[in-house]
């Protein structure tokens, strides 16, 4: 199993330790053409903006393609990315989970928050840095995690995206979830 973790910004590199910790072969995605080489891929935290210019019109088409084919998970910034609507302000993504999601709604960096949350039925450590919040989900989407009363790990289809960072807890849950979706769209 080959996973990509789009390396142009943020933590990418947590992401690729915390992969190969759990038995995956990592690449990381600086150019569109190594998507076509990748089972699936995580798109880190950043600023969800910097990702837009830094993708460029070719490479943000090259990756709503593999999204709409393949495993893909977010956190934060690129749970932003993987939305439907995003608001504060409006943005552009990719349209691959039916949500509505509003950037910094935690707060600003000073806000910065560790908090105890439910992945299924367990609990975890979550990592909340300039989080958004999921404001509206649509019926296709399954709530997977919650902090409190809101959705923070969402998926539909093969898409998964975090508002968080598991890549920042010792918490393994979250992406071993994201692997077994992986594997499961390899045996297909």
């Amino acid at each position: 199993m080959k996973i990509g973790v789009l390396a142009l910004q943020g933590d990418f590199d947590a992401h690729r330790k915390r992969l190969e910790e759990l038995g995956a072969t990592v690449v990381l995605v600086k150019k569109p053409e190594q998507l076509d080489d990748i089972d699936g891929l995580v798109i880190p935290g950043g600023e969800s903006s910097t990702f837009l210019n830094l993708l460029g019109e070719d490479g943000f088409e090259k990756l709503r393609q593999f999204v709409a084919a393949k495993p893909t998970f977010g956190t934060c910034a690129g749970a932003i990315l993987l939305a439907k609507g995003i608001e504060n302000p409006k943005q552009i993504g990719l349209g691959a989970i039916d949500m509505d999601i509003r950037r910094n709604a935690y707060g600003r960096q000073l806000e910065s928050s560790i908090r105890e949350g439910k992945f299924l039925d367990s609990s975890t450590e979550m990592v909340f840095i300039r989080a958004p919040r999921i404001e509206r989900t649509g019926a296709g989407v399954e709530v997977l995690a919650t902090e409190g009363p809101d959705p923070v790990v969402v998926r539909q289809g093969k898409t998964m995206a975090a508002t968080f960072h598991p890549e920042l807890s010792d918490d393994t849950q979250v992406h071993r979830a994201f692997l077994q979706s992986v594997e499961k769209d390899a045996k297909k």
